[in-house]
């Protein structure tokens, strides 16, 4: 089955939705969801940054309004 979703016609906030939705399924699913190998590297990247003190966090609720503010 092949879905076209005009990804050029929606705004950041609804990508966001979209994103969230496609998720929610495949852990309601498929429950055991794994990340390929690749991004254990980059999360060990960024932990490493974030214990230098050359990055920071924000909450997923902060991170989701700022991504919704986005765009609009």
């Amino acid at each position: 089955m092949s879905v076209e979703i005009p990804l050029d016609d929606l705004s950041v906030s609804e990508k966001v939705r979209l994103l969230e939705r496609v998720w929610d399924s495949l852990c309601s699913k498929y429950g055991d969801v794994r990340s390929p190998d690749w991004h254990r590297d980059v999360l060990e990247a960024r932990k490493r940054r974030l214990a230098e003190g050359q990055a920071t966090v924000s909450s997923w609720s902060e991170a989701k309004t700022w991504l919704l503010d986005a765009g609009r």
